[in-house]
């Protein structure tokens, strides 16, 4: 959301995010794919050449592979897995969000149902891919102005029980969580599956500078089902240096606040 390299894969930030002192990035992977293996490599250098790494995807579909519908390509789509989840692990990533709504959305006139049907379908056939990569696959649902399918936490969280693999699970994003008014006790019935965090300030999808009404209990529902694992901003920003300084201190406010931990 604040790339401005050509190829919009987010990467033009990294060293900035260095600087700053956050721990990781995360890529666009549809946008990754895009790169010839050329390209491919003077990015992969570019991480290397980082002391932070790309230790998540998002975009992991682009919207050009049908997922759901009649023009369902099942094999097309493993195809792109297959190559996707090579260049992501290169990168060292460990978790691929699917979110993809251009991709799953379900076209007008076709059965919610098969189309619900035919992403658990996916997500099995997906599963031993990303174990072969050491990768897990975070459900990540999206509010329905963006999406006609899977749109709240409780809907995700459905979907990983179905699914029913280890390399598939959920991500909870505070942004669409709010958008679909979803009360956070949701993620007290949601914690085990509960992988990656995605977070931004819900007007105007930007970066969260400072505290807001919500921030600390949706921290505190994580603390109560021992979330230990990563949180991305996903956001936009007129001022990204000054945004993204504000919001790591933010954050670790917030963890001081949640967990007792120091801030460094």
């Amino acid at each position: 959301m604040v790339a401005k390299e050509p190829a919009t894969t987010g990467v033009d930030v990294i060293e900035e995010l260095e600087k700053i002192g956050y721990d990781y990035i995360e890529l666009s992977l549809a946008h990754l794919m895009d790169l010839s293996q050329s390209e491919f490599l003077g990015l992969k250098n570019r991480v290397d050449n980082s002391s932070i790494r790309c230790e998540v995807c998002h975009n992991f579909f682009p919207p050009s592979i049908r997922l759901t519908g009649d023009e369902a390509e099942m094999d097309r789509a493993m195809e792109y897995v297959q190559k996707a989840l090579i260049r992501a692990s290169r990168l060292g990533a460990k978790v691929i969000v699917f979110g993809s709504s251009g991709a799953k959305n379900v076209p007008e006139g076709f059965s919610r149902d098969k189309a619900w049907n035919q992403i658990v379908d996916l997500l099995r056939n997906i599963d031993p891919v990303a174990g072969k990569h050491g990768v897990t696959i975070v459900i990540e649902p999206i509010n329905r102005c963006e999406s006609n399918i899977v749109n709240t936490v409780e809907e995700g969280l459905k979907l990983s029980k179905q699914v029913d693999r280890e390399n598939i699970k959920l991500l909870v994003d505070y942004y669409h969580l709010m958008l679909e008014r979803e009360a956070p006790d949701i993620i007290l019935r949601a914690g085990g599956h509960i992988r990656h965090i995605h977070f931004a300030k819900v007007e105007g999808r930007v970066y969260p500078t400072e505290n807001e009404e919500g921030y600390l209990q949706f921290f505190k529902k994580l603390k109560k089902v021992q979330y230990e694992g990563r949180l991305s901003i996903e956001a936009y920003s007129a001022d990204f240096k000054k945004d993204a300084a504000r919001s790591l201190s933010l954050l670790k406010w917030l963890e001081e606040k949640t967990w007792g931990l120091p801030q460094v």
